[in-house]
């Protein structure tokens, strides 16, 4: 299978750089795999897990958000936050859903009050996903 490169970077780490088959992302406008020669894109990404296939096992990790660009050589995926799934932060994660649920009530404008809901449900599905609940991919 061709391969492309990609780079998984926070504001606080490169994460992955390297060779790969294929990327799986959740992005908010829906989930997507990336293959070698995909179609140009860019797309904001909901909190979730991404699954990086190359050699050996899929590789899978948290990511609370952030931007992807696509092009046919690369992918390049700019994480608020990125850990490998087993090194998640469950705390972080848990505080951010209080954090949205408390000022939830705060906001005025319908539209930032449905993207505040919406990133709340993300962060939720996310959570019980790290818990053993419900899988995500």
């Amino acid at each position: 299978m061709a391969t492309f490169h990609f780079d998984l970077v926070s504001p606080a780490r490169l994460m992955f750089a390297g060779e790969v088959t294929q990327v799986d992302v959740q992005g908010v406008e829906g989930d997507f795999g990336v293959l070698a020669g995909h179609a140009p894109l860019v797309a904001t990404l909901k909190p979730g897990i991404l699954t990086v296939f190359g050699s050996g096992e899929p590789v899978r990790y948290v990511v609370l958000g952030g931007f992807a660009e696509v092009s046919p050589e690369a992918l390049t995926v700019l994480a608020d936050a990125v850990w490998p799934i087993a090194e998640a932060d469950q705390l972080l994660i848990a505080s951010r859903i209080r954090e949205l649920e408390e000022g939830r009530e705060k906001l005025d404008e319908r539209a930032l009050l449905d993207r505040a809901i919406e990133r709340l449900d993300h962060l939720r599905v996310l959570e019980r996903t790290l818990q053993g609940g419900t899988s995500a991919h």
